[in-house]
Parts: structure tokens; C-alpha cells; sequence
């Protein structure tokens, strides 16, 4: 068995610009956007994690930065990514190169098979705040929102899931509504407010 790079775990979150609910996942994503393009944030913050074996991830956090066309299977995506600004120069080499795709897992097969514009990755304080079923992320100069579960009649106490789903992120996704967006990093311009647009989170584990 092939030695393994790098492994973390942690919990995601995610608001795109598509109405609720977003079509691009359970078309698998073969279906049209809700508009003319997707755009979406992704944050990651990571629990535990290492690269090489000794250059600890853990407390960090990254975001990757996406616009689609309509179809989101058909590619020529740009593509961005933010790392944690408070990594030191070990940890920023590591997450760049895994945020950037060029260490393999989940960012590597999408820069490899969706990507057409590739805009870099920066360095960026990122702050992330969770609270029960709100999660609220914000990266300076880049984008910032706030979504919300879409909690359950069944007096669970949980919010609604969409399960097996081909999500990098994880299989498993429970679904929210945004009460913010907005998007203005790597020449992309997003600013929603109030419209229930689509968002997502859950516990990731990616590993390469």
C-alpha cells in the first residue's frame, strides 16, 4: 500500500449562489445551475491533520473559490484557493500545494478534470464560526457568509441531509439556506443578501 502524503479531518461549509436547492448535486451534476453560472465558497477547517508525516494541520483552515458555467459537469471552472494566513512556512507549503491540487485528493481531481482558469492560491486570514446549526465563514477581501440548517419536521433535532451524494466534500450532506454571500476575490463579484440561497455542511476526512 502506497504511502500516504498528507490526511486531515475536520468540518466544511459551503454557500453558492444557485437558489435553494441547488440543482448541481443530485443531478450528479449534470443538470443546469439555477442561474447562468455557480458560484461557490467552500471552507474547510481542519480538526487533525498532517503532511509528510511531520508537518502538523491541525487549527488550520482553507477555502477553495469556484465559478462554473451552467452545466457544472462540463468543466473550464475557475478555480481558486485560500490557506490559513496564520500557518508558518511549513504549513503554507504543504496546504498550498494540497489547495492548489498539486498534492492530489479531492482539489487535484477537480484542477485535473474541471479547471479551466486557475487563479492561484493567497494567503488569508480566515475565520470561522459555528453555533449550533449556523455556520458563518469570512475571508477579507475575498467572501464572506452565513448559512443556516434546514432543520427537520421529524423533532430530530437535525437538519435535512442529502446522502451518497459525488460531493468532494463528503458524502453526506446536510442542507441550509444562506442569509449572506457574497464573493469579491480572484475577479469574481457575487453580493447576496436575505435570499435563501443554497448552502451546505458537514464532517470531511480527505486524504492523499
Amino acid at each position: 500500500m502506497p504511502e500516504q502524503k498528507w490526511t486531515m479531518r475536520g468540518e466544511y461549509m459551503e454557500s453558492c449562489n444557485c437558489d435553494y436547492l441547488c440543482p448541481c448535486i443530485y443531478t450528479n451534476p449534470q443538470g443546469p445551475a439555477t442561474h447562468d453560472h455557480c458560484i461557490a465558497v467552500m471552507v474547510f477547517r481542519i480538526d487533525e491533520g498532517s503532511s509528510g508525516g511531520t508537518t502538523r494541520l491541525d487549527g488550520l483552515k482553507f477555502a477553495l473559490v469556484i465559478r462554473s458555467g451552467k452545466v457544472m459537469a462540463d468543466g473550464g471552472w475557475v478555480f481558486a484557493g485560500v490557506v490559513d494566513e496564520a500557518a508558518d512556512p511549513a504549513q503554507r507549503q504543504a496546504l498550498a500545494a494540497i489547495v492548489g491540487g498539486d498534492a492530489g485528493g479531492p482539489p487535484g481531481f477537480i484542477r485535473q478534470n474541471l479547471v479551466g482558469d486557475f487563479r492561484g492560491v493567497e494567503f488569508k486570514p480566515i475565520d470561522v464560526a459555528i453555533e449550533g446549526f449556523k455556520r458563518r465563514a469570512a475571508i477579507p477581501d475575498i467572501a464572506t457568509f452565513e448559512i443556516e440548517g434546514v432543520l427537520s419536521r421529524n423533532r430530530s433535532g437535525e437538519p435535512l441531509y442529502l446522502d451518497n451524494t459525488g460531493h468532494p466534500a463528503s458524502r453526506r450532506l446536510a442542507l441550509a439556506r444562506s442569509s449572506e454571500t457574497r464573493v469579491h476575490g480572484f475577479g469574481l463579484g457575487l453580493d447576496l443578501t436575505g435570499r435563501g440561497n443554497n448552502g451546505h455542511f458537514a464532517p470531511f476526512a480527505w486524504s492523499a
